[in-house]
């Protein structure tokens, strides 16, 4: 809203300063500082809110140390994220943008489940919450969303490498000459990035090869179902991360950083023709709406961090892993995710391997038996007498390393 303000201010009355509101790095920085704000100053009185009202988490003893301490904890906090990256979004990006529109509809949609989720176990008193079923139907009606968004839009491409040196782009992006100077552009939503790989790029078309001539006009069956699945997987993975105080807050801020860095090299035709990189028209915007979302990762973390004033609840959660999933989606670096993500596939992972193992050994042996003393991942540490602040700040180490792995992809082919 900002933007078109300003831009309307610069061209009818020459508004000292206000030219500043087309630079995407002003903007970013715009969008880090309101979210901290609206964190800081709201997540206060959503807290004492929530106090008031008795909004208080219920917790189930699991003999983990320090656990019954979080009894009563103010949950449903995920509404402060979610405000906190929706208003500067709103604000300071270019709401005609399909990229922005998809996030910021990312970021309701599964916030609402979350939501309902969250207010069936609270006012309802269902420990249960909302059925497993409808979670994956509102994660899959997402994936479709984006993945036929992208497939149609038309405004959803990417273009060819440029022949030019770094100087000639410089003078052309200097001059404001057109783009067709670098390659044509072309319909992208299949193509995306492969780490490690000199030639990074890879068209989900090509695995329906065999179906003979023609068969790029099938890639949807593909590419639709590979969505899906990841958005699924990792909104479920950060969802599975959220059972420490700060653990998937942080994570997802580091995250969210690299995110950033992605998006705005992917979207800056100079810096994508150094780094030999897939160029992603008007995907810059994103970097503006990723910078909201690790503001207000990082702002909830005041109240979050240990010992927590509020939990994010599954309304934050799930809208946290989905915003991810699809960001990486749009920006074509979501086969990194197994690498940057590397937490919530663990976390993931290890639920998957106790529950399997257990049903497995229990068939076999009459009696079921665990891999880990206790899963996700982070309560197997727990159950070793790790204390609960040690175990997140090595996480989040971890996802340093792993944050930085993922970066150092752009280049080590």
């Amino acid at each position: 809203m900002l933007y078109y303000l300003f831009t309307y201010l610069d061209q009818v009355f020459d508004f000292p300063g206000a030219q500043v509101f087309q630079y995407i790095s002003f903007r970013a920085a715009a969008a880090v500082l309101t979210s901290l704000i609206i964190t800081l100053l709201f997540g206060k009185r959503w807290i004492s809110y929530l106090n008031k009202k008795q909004v208080g988490e219920t917790v189930r003893d699991l003999g983990l140390e320090g656990q019954l301490e979080k009894q009563g904890t103010p949950t449903m906090g995920g509404l402060i994220i979610i405000a906190a990256i929706v208003i500067p979004a709103l604000l300071f990006t270019k709401l005609d943008n399909t990229y922005i529109i998809l996030m910021v509809f990312t970021t309701l949609w599964l916030g609402g489940i979350g939501f309902a989720d969250d207010y069936i176990k609270v006012f309802r008193k269902d420990k249960k919450g909302l059925p497993g079923k409808l979670k994956i139907f509102g994660q899959v009606t997402l994936g479709l969303i984006v993945s036929i968004t992208m497939y149609f839009d038309n405004s959803v491409v990417t273009r060819q490498k440029s022949n030019l040196k770094t100087s000639e782009i410089v003078e052309t992006s200097s001059h404001n000459l057109p783009f067709s100077r670098f390659g044509e552009a072309e319909q992208g939503a299949t193509k995306t990035t492969i780490p490690f790989i000199k030639n990074n790029e890879f068209d989900y078309a090509s695995l329906l090869k065999w179906a003979g001539p023609g068969y790029e006009k099938y890639a949807f069956l593909v590419f639709i179902p590979i969505v899906i699945f990841i958005i699924t997987s990792i909104s479920n993975g950060a969802n599975l991360t959220d059972g420490m105080d700060g653990l998937a807050t942080g994570t997802s801020a580091i995250i969210g950083a690299t995110l950033g860095v992605l998006a705005w090299v992917s979207g800056n035709i100079i810096f994508a023709d150094y780094l030999n990189i897939m160029y992603l028209p008007n995907t810059g915007e994103l970097t503006i709406f990723i910078s909201a979302f690790v503001g207000a990762t990082i702002g909830f973390l005041w109240y979050n961090s240990y010992p927590a004033q509020v939990f994010m609840g599954d309304t934050g959660s799930l809208a946290i892993g989905g915003i991810i999933a699809v960001f990486a989606i749009l920006i074509r670096k979501e086969l990194l995710m197994p690498i940057l993500c590397g937490i919530f596939v663990a976390e993931s992972l290890s639920v998957i391997m106790q529950v399997s193992y257990f049903k497995y050994t229990k068939r076999k042996f009459g009696a079921g038996r665990r891999i880990f003393k206790m899963s996700p991942l982070h309560h197997h540490f727990q159950k070793l007498g790790y204390p609960e602040p040690k175990i997140v700040l090595r996480f989040q180490i971890v996802g340093i390393f792993l944050a930085i792995l993922t970066i150092i992809t752009l280049k080590l082919r």
